[in-house]
């Protein structure tokens, strides 16, 4: 029996090759996007679920109030990771780390230096009893007790000494730079994590190094009150404990250690974040993926799948007038409604089969169209065992969605009206032709609500890389310079640079002119008799700063690089009062517990993104915090060349440092990345819903107006044109456009809203670009229906009429 169903399906699939063909289309690209996130989706989530007692695992994480604003920190202050096992018995262990970023690493007996690496980290002997690893070498009892102690991973081994067996390595010293100069001793060596694994450290130098070399004050470890993300505390609890009862037995920490240390309006809160979300939030290996572009990812394919779902059950069902008779004649001869079900539902089946394979096929396109917004470690393994069942359970619910529908109609005609050619009794009420509307206008919905997203995106996104940015972003190229390098070093590459004839400047700062960092403070202004008091962004620049990045001046000079002068901008000015730029000229200004004079005013800039508005800034001079340089080029300039040039002179100075120069612009670009990933992704979800829309409309206007071939020489005998056959075909499908229209409008209007809600620079709600979408739409359906219309128009009555 199961033979002859697979044999009756195979030879209906055959017989009607262009239904065949639209189906498996429609349903491969349905299902290639269903599969390609489904697997991102387990990707993103396999991040660390493999360590002992994961549920069990937390990260403790900041709030820093300051009147309306809040600032989530994932770090938290050190004194917390001293105390928070003693003042919460749920705490049954804790790992605290700070971690470190560019850290120059030496051999100090073979005289080898590595250069700069991530993955260096201070930790304390519960970090491997929380997160183990195999050890290759070494006591994990006692391997991170003492100071100066260090375990190095299994790639560190081969980097620092290579072909060395890990027990050989134990008691060589290894020296990493960064605060200070810590030479370390070897006591372990560790296996590399094989898993998915956001802890990608490869150094780990014992937490109490930090004690004994008297960095703490340093590293801001020693103050209740300094919160950095580079120290990170995890704890593990004891079962049973829920996140809010978590939450809330840390209040009580607060109110003993906050209570006087904090101004009134100034508020710190912690809580506890599961480790199964550190993937998503602030993670080691900047791999971070949102939470948000995961969920749309996952809507937007299920979306793109029910459009071909819907394309198959509206061409199944329309074409079902035409299988009638088949019907009549099986039910005629013994059979049974479940047996027609199943028949049909088989022919389904291996559509839906052959559609997977083309899906297949597709998704490695898809991996090639998309590769920058797929993680760099995204791979598929389609022999894995989740692959494998969603080879198998994927085309089953396929095939129950897209077929039930279709079968359930042709299973259904009475055998005496199906032998007639009927497929209903008179009514003028079609459920099947309601349901062809109503999913078409289903179709046409997405597509038009795709098209509005993907231009407005695109209008804003245009039109916040349009505005004036306050600076000159042209010919400037910058790089970082190293932490804590003696300022007369860095003075001497400024110096160097400014010495080309391609640069025209070359400036020393904390961050680049417009970055994402953020530096704030309060700061007090004595006016008349009373102290102003605003809160400020503060900037650590030099003198040259203004005038290499194009920043107008409006009063006074940029300085001498004093660390008691600064300089501030317009919107400082109206903050205080001061009603001209002259009037800010020789003022005394209070921050930081330092008195400042103020000896210059520049104009508004944008030094973060256009989603933010500018706040009053202060720009000061501190040398031993400077981390970046940037040079503004001559015009006219070889780039390739000049950049070369700059990368020799920098490694003049820094020898054993790596170098990049890059373009401003390049880090412009990066405010908008997540926006313009949002606009791509919707954009090929848009393409993929109009031509899955437009394949569904091809097989449905075909076979419909096939239907009406004889109405269609009827009224040609009787003296209508071909323009009024076509009006009066197409008038049925202008008014389904307008009722998708109609729909698609508010729920693409309520996304766009809450978008550009997130920008403080934004354009007015481009409603002609909701008509132009609609129009669009209706363009192609026309242009599809009105070529079917005009084939049909153009055959001669008599060939159509001669059997009647």
């Amino acid at each position: 029996m199961l033979k002859n169903y697979f044999k009756i399906a195979w030879r209906n699939i055959t017989r009607n090759k262009l239904r065949t063909l639209i189906h498996v289309l429609g349903l491969s690209l349905g299902i290639s996007i269903c599969f390609l996130i489904f697997n991102l989706v387990f990707h993103s989530y396999s991040y660390d679920t493999f360590h002992p007692d994961v549920d069990r695992i937390y990260r403790v994480n900041t709030i820093s109030q300051w009147g309306e604003e809040s600032y989530p920190n994932s770090g938290t202050p050190g004194p917390l990771g001293e105390v928070i096992q003693d003042e919460i018995s749920a705490v049954e262990d804790k790992a605290r780390l700070y971690t470190m970023s560019q850290t120059l690493v030496a051999n100090p007996d073979k005289n080898q230096v590595y250069g700069r690496i991530e993955g260096v980290t201070f930790a304390d002997p519960g970090f491997f009893r929380i997160f183990p690893r195999k050890w290759l070498a070494g006591n994990p009892e006692t391997a991170m007790d003492a100071p100066y102690s260090a375990v190095i991973s299994e790639a560190s081994l081969h980097r620092y000494f290579p072909g060395s067996d890990p027990a050989a390595v134990l008691g060589k010293d290894l020296l990493w730079v960064d605060s200070d100069t810590i030479i370390a001793q070897v006591t372990g060596v560790v296996e590399d994590f094989e898993e998915h694994s956001d802890f990608d450290f490869t150094d780990f130098i014992s937490f109490s190094t930090i004690k004994k070399s008297e960095t703490e004050d340093w590293y801001g470890l020693h103050s209740w009150g300094n919160v950095n993300s580079n120290s990170q505390l995890f704890v593990k609890v004891s079962e049973g404990n829920e996140k809010e009862s978590l939450d809330r037995a840390l209040e009580p920490i607060v109110a003993k250690n906050y209570e006087k240390n904090e101004e009134e309006e100034g508020k710190t809160s912690f809580f506890m974040e599961p480790l199964s979300e550190l993937h998503f939030t602030h993670n080691y290996s900047d791999t971070t993926v949102s939470k948000v572009f995961l969920q749309g990812l996952i809507y937007i394919g299920l979306i793109i799948l029910v459009l071909a779902a819907l394309n198959f059950i509206n061409l199944e069902t329309a074409q079902a007038i035409g299988r009638a008779k088949e019907v009549g004649i099986r039910k005629t001869l013994g059979g049974r409604r479940p047996q027609l079900i199943i028949q049909f539902l088989t022919e389904t089946y291996l559509i839906v089969l052959f559609a997977t394979v083309f899906g297949l096929v597709f998704v490695e396109v898809l991996k090639i169209l998309f590769s920058d917004y797929l993680p760099a470690e995204f791979q598929i393994h389609h022999l894995s065992g989740i692959n494998l069942g969603f080879y198998l359970v994927f085309p089953l619910m396929i095939t129950l969605i897209s077929g039930i529908y279709p079968s359930m109609v042709l299973s259904g005609y009475q055998p005496q009206r199906a032998l007639k050619g009927e497929s209903s009794g008179h009514r003028r009420f079609s459920v099947g032709v309601f349901m062809r509307k109503n999913l078409t206008v289903l179709q046409f919905s997405a597509s038009i609500a795709f098209i509005i997203l993907v231009l407005v995106l695109n209008q804003q996104i245009r039109y916040v890389s349009s505005q004036p940015l306050g600076f000159e972003k042209e010919e400037l190229m910058y790089a970082s310079v190293p932490f804590l390098t003696p300022p007369d070093k860095m003075i001497q590459l400024q110096e160097r640079l400014n010495q080309k004839s391609s640069v025209k400047g070359a400036s020393l700062s904390g961050n680049l002119v417009t970055s994402s960092s953020l530096w704030t403070s309060d700061a007090s202004v004595p006016m008349d008799t009373t102290e102003v008091e605003i809160s400020i962004q503060v900037m650590n620049v030099d003198s040259a700063f203004s005038r290499v990045n194009g920043v107008p001046m409006l009063a006074g000079n940029a300085g001498s690089n004093r660390q008691d002068e600064v300089v501030v901008n317009e919107n400082f000015l109206m903050e205080v009062g001061f009603a001209t730029p002259e009037a800010a000229i020789g003022m005394s200004l209070k921050y930081n517990d330092r008195e400042n004079k103020i000896v210059g005013v520049i104009s508004n800039f944008h030094s973060r993104t256009l989603r933010e508005e500018i706040r009053p800034l202060v720009l000061t001079v501190n040398p031993q915090y400077f981390q970046s340089i940037t040079v503004k080029l001559e015009k006219g300039q070889n780039l390739a060349l000049v950049k070369q040039e700059l990368e020799a002179s920098y490694k003049e100075i820094y020898p054993y440092e790596e170098v990049e120069f890059k373009f401003l612009d390049t880090q412009i670009e990066q405010f908008y990345k997540e926006d313009l990933r949002i606009r791509n992704v919707l954009g090929g979800a848009c393409i993929l819903a109009i031509l899955i829309s437009a394949m569904g409309l091809f097989g449905l206007s075909s076979y419909t107006i096939a239907q009406r071939t004889k109405e269609i020489s009827i009224r040609k005998v009787l003296g209508a044109t071909v323009l009024q056959i076509l009006s009066l075909i197409s008038k049925e499908y202008v008014l389904l456009v307008l009722v998708s229209f109609a729909l698609a409008v508010y729920p693409a209007y309520y996304f766009l809203s809450d978008w550009l809600n997130g920008f403080t620079y934004k354009i007015s709600m481009p409603f002609a670009l909701f008509a132009l979408s609609g129009v669009g739409v209706m363009a192609i359906c026309l242009l599809i229906v009105g070529l079917h219309s005009y084939v049909a128009a153009q055959t001669n009555p008599a060939k159509v009429l001669k059997d009647e």
